[in-house]
């Protein structure tokens, strides 16, 4: 590697760890040709934050927020999790060690519960995400089996500090109060009772379709389509994401007798800041955090339907950087499987380069929003239903190019 090589690469370092205070090493390397950030987070800092999705923080927040902007253009082709630090003053502290496995039944309870959740091999010392490859809808199964087998009760701000399998299970040990092995279902967790009371704005959805929409027309040269696939209520509306504009685009897209019964589910993170407020109060949306009380804030996406109403959840749970469909997330497919309702996939296309990631104001782009036939879930599994919705979209997507 020439000289100018390790010049930028050093600033792009620089660059990774100014951008988040949850990185507390990172060295960036071109392997085959890619160039990939190894990245060491601040463990101490996360667990401060009570923040349980290390893997989203670390990629949306430093990788491709760096690609946002990179140095001279030259963008990360990829990221790579490391949880040992790589600078010499770590030393022996760096290293791991071989450590016997605790000889206590709540242990060996919570790895056999483990096994039929993970495929990789469970140690003293397995992250439960970096290592195990759990995740959020994971946790909550995990909670609600440590709850009803043993008794304690665990939130995020607990496991935060507890993500490594013996300190886990070391907790769960002290503050155990039973012993009694129970199944869990999402059946159950969804089919709890919560008190969760819906917002309606019903006039405020109505002017602002009114006004929007023909503004978007005009502006985006906006195409709705499809409307005829929309089946009776309760049903999931499952767009693709590409843009912040998009559920302002789909709303004014919606039917008014639709939108008046549908909710959205809005991340508190975007939608909790001040200046999101009147949209907040106003725009029926069910509000949810990844990182607290994430249980209750997926049982929240269930009252729409519950009450026979409608719920527009994004399957990929974030936003497109390129235009192309992210991995799905299946939570809205255990939702329609386990309250049998529908879902209408949605192409929402053209809002990438009408407003990509990053831009204060949108330009001039042509936008598509195509209602698909719906996805019933009878018969099916939920990754079946998780890959036929994608399946739609993605066909959809291909059929009608708009770049």
């Amino acid at each position: 590697m020439g000289e100018g090589d390790k010049i930028y690469l050093t600033e792009i370092e620089k660059r990774l760890l100014h951008l988040s205070k949850f990185v507390k090493e990172v060295t960036v390397k071109k392997i085959d040709g890619e160039l990939i950030a190894f990245i060491y987070p601040d463990f101490e800092a996360l667990k401060q934050q009570k923040i349980v999705n290390i893997e989203n923080e670390i990629r949306w927040y430093v990788a491709e927020l760096y690609n946002f902007d990179p140095i001279n253009g030259i963008k990360l082709d990829g990221y790579r999790i490391v949880q040992e630090p790589f600078s010499s003053a770590a030393g022996e502290e760096g290293k791991k060690v071989s450590i016997d496995e605790p000889q206590n039944e709540v242990y060996r309870q919570i790895k056999a519960y483990l096994q039929g959740v993970t495929i990789q091999p469970i140690f003293p010392t397995s992250h439960l995400e970096l290592d195990l490859g759990l995740d959020s809808l994971d946790y909550v199964m995990l909670f609600t089996f440590v709850e009803k087998s043993f008794g304690p009760h665990l939130d995020e701000s607990l496991f935060a500090e507890r993500m490594v399998m013996q300190d886990f299970c070391r907790y769960v040990s002290q503050k155990q109060q039973k012993s009694d092995l129970q199944p869990v279902s999402w059946s159950e967790i969804i089919g709890e009772p919560i008190e969760y009371e819906l917002v309606y704005s019903p006039l405020w959805m109505t002017l602002y379709k009114t006004f929007f929409l023909p503004l978007f027309k005009l502006y985006f040269r906006l195409d709705i389509s499809g409307e005829e696939n929309l089946p009776e209520s309760p049903y999931i509306i499952a767009p693709s994401h590409q843009s912040m504009l998009d559920g302002f685009v789909l709303a004014a897209s919606l039917p008014y007798s639709v939108l008046k019964k549908s909710f959205f589910l809005a991340y508190e993170g975007e939608f909790g800041k001040s200046f999101m407020r009147p949209v907040a109060r106003n725009g029926q949306l069910v509000m949810i955090n990844v990182n607290y009380n994430l249980k209750t804030s997926m049982q929240r996406a269930a009252v729409p339907l519950k009450e026979g109403e409608n719920v527009v959840i994004f399957p990929e749970g974030a936003r497109s950087r390129d235009a192309k469909l992210l991995p799905f997330k299946r939570y809205y497919a255990i939702l329609a499987k386990e309250l049998n309702v529908p879902i209408v996939p949605v192409l929402l296309d053209g809002t990438f380069e009408a407003m990509k990631a990053g831009k204060l104001f949108p330009r001039p782009a042509k936008v598509r929003v195509e209602y698909l036939p719906p996805v019933y879930p009878d018969g099916l599994t939920y990754e079946e239903i998780n890959v036929q919705v994608k399946a739609v979209i993605a066909k959809a997507m291909q059929k009608h190019p708009l770049r």
